[in-house]
């Protein structure tokens, strides 16, 4: 895959890197494109592909104006003998986005698929295709499966910095060549500035790219609409998207840092007082369903993010929303909890699945981690944003939930789990072990933590006993708020090999770095 300025025409990215260069900093900057009086539809923001099955797929697309989205797919990029899709008409209502639902797909096969933007009046009046590919996943257990995972990305006001390569770990995960991008949370962050320079500890200067929407807290629909277009500014996140799909999930700074389901912001924020977070939830929701090809949000009344994504026979993802349904931060020292992290609804549906699921590897993306203590970080609170509250003890609040479910897995025999997540800013691995446990009625189980992809780095949290946790590696700066020009940036690779069965676990540092390597053995309930 070229990278190169000028990339031959059968290149995956020709389109994608056509349309991009159009998509200068001084044109991000305003209201319309410097395209806007071509004629013709313009996809300067790149493609996307989201929520990859063995025989379907969800391709992106933004456009400059009104336009009616078709797409052509093709086994190979010469696209001689092409499948056409008519997807919808893209109009401000979606802020110029759409997706196009394609089916029928041959399973364990690269699928090339371009964009084309028609003139609604004239579909005779097309703009330049923007190109993509992707694999759909294997219907066979001898295929092998691997799959990078993240999250964290331009944060503490840690934004594009173009002297250092942009989102640079994107360029290294696409050299894994994977079968798609988890991305476990905080894919913005809605409730942080970017401002054009920030100082770094030797006295340089960070600059960042910066936009309107980023020079405030978003409130508006409009907001969290430009801090998602702010991400695609990035010529490295743009190729990454064109070749990698991705399976998204969500967290707290979609909306606001810590938020939780009814709360209202007092004075004294960047916020006016008053602002219910609910509010706020509902506009960045609306947003990220428009930037992001998510099967389920478009699909239900409800909107809800939470979802299994199969990914052939040795492969099942359990997307959590540890967010929109969780009780209130607090002391989380209550005796009962039945609302808990989850909600009730979603673990009563995470237990089903996962005893539906036949696949030899049942991963759990959880967006927070569950026995690093996480506080919420409120002063003069002593609230907890994770599930973890540091007593050693018996499970108390949201731990009674998690409890609940892992004496389930146990007991229904439930094999090959393993937890993912982010959202702490640094990469670790740790074991849950029953006899190292308060609570033990569990059997052993691993969760690898990674990023931040491109925001600060923090030190480690705390480790709170009750599920018996060993950090059996760690790495993560002594400093608060490290940049990413610093490094301390990280993301994690899973790699399913299909004649054994094994799961290996490779954390990674920005630039492909081995740390830790874990490979795991299928068909055991702990490990």
């Amino acid at each position: 895959m070229s990278h190169s300025p000028f990339p031959g025409r059968r290149s995956v990215l020709r389109g994608t890197l056509a349309a991009s260069a159009a998509l200068t900093l001084p044109t991000a900057l305003g209201a319309a494109p410097a395209f806007a009086l071509s004629g013709r539809p313009k996809a300067g923001w790149g493609v996307q592909a989201g929520d990859v099955t063995s025989d379907s797929g969800l391709v992106w697309v933004r456009s400059d104006r009104p336009a009616r989205m078709v797409v052509e797919t093709s086994p190979t990029d010469s696209f001689r003998t092409a499948r056409r899709w008519h997807g919808p008409l893209l109009g401000a209502d979606s802020d110029f986005t759409g997706t196009t639902r394609l089916h029928g797909l041959p399973a364990g096969e690269q699928i090339h698929y371009r964009v084309l933007l028609a003139d609604p009046d004239d579909p005779r009046r097309t703009g330049e295709p923007v190109t993509g590919t992707f694999r759909t996943a294997p219907a066979k257990r001898r295929h092998d499966v691997r799959f990078v995972w993240s999250g964290d990305l331009a944060g503490q006001g840690w934004g594009i910095n173009e002297s250092i390569g942009g989102y640079r770990i994107f360029d290294a995960m696409a050299k894994l060549d994977p079968d798609f991008f988890l991305c476990s949370g905080d894919n913005i962050y809605a409730d942080g500035v970017i401002s054009a320079t920030q100082a770094l500890p030797d006295g340089s200067l960070y600059r960042n790219v910066t936009t309107e929407e980023k020079a405030h807290v978003a409130v508006t629909l409009d907001d969290f609409r430009g801090n998602f277009r702010y991400n695609l500014l990035d010529q490295a996140l743009r190729r990454f998207n064109a070749q990698v799909p991705n399976v998204i999930q969500w967290d707290d700074h979609e909306v606001r840092n810590n938020w939780y389901p009814g709360e209202v912001i007092g004075s004294g924020t960047p916020y006016p007082a008053g602002t219910e977070l609910d509010d706020l939830a509902l506009r960045s929701r609306r947003a990220f369903s428009e930037y992001f090809p998510i099967s389920t949000i478009s699909g239900r009344p409800d909107g809800r993010i939470y979802r299994v994504h199969h990914h052939g026979p040795l492969l099942d993802v359990f997307v959590l929303d540890m967010r929109t349904y969780r009780n209130a931060n607090s002391p989380d020292d209550q005796t009962t909890d039945p609302q808990g992290i989850l909600g009730a609804e979603q673990l009563e549906w995470l237990k089903r699945e996962l005893s539906r699921s036949r696949a030899v590897w049942k991963v759990i993306a959880a967006d927070m981690p569950l026995g690093l203590v996480v506080p919420d970080g409120v002063e003069g609170k002593a609230d907890f944003e994770a599930v973890a509250q540091g007593d050693p003890g018996a499970p108390l609040g949201r731990e009674l939930q998690i409890a609940e479910l892992l004496r389930y897995i146990k007991h229904c025999r439930i094999t090959g789990t393993v937890w993912l997540t982010a959202d702490v800013h640094y990469t670790s691995a740790q074991h849950y072990d029953p006899s190292r446990a308060a609570f033990k009625d569990f059997e052993p189980f691993w969760e690898f933590v990674s990023g931040p992809l491109n925001a600060g780095a923090f030190p480690a949290n705390a480790l709170d006993a009750t599920f018996g946790p060993d950090r059996v590696f760690v790495k993560a700066p002594t400093a608060s708020n490290v940049s990413p020009a610093e490094g301390y940036q990280f993301f994690g690779e899973v790699g399913i090999d299909g004649s054994s069965g094994e799961l290996t676990v490779r954390l990674r540092e920005y630039d492909g770095t081995v740390l830790f390597t874990k490979t795991l053995q299928p068909g055991r309930v702990g490990q």
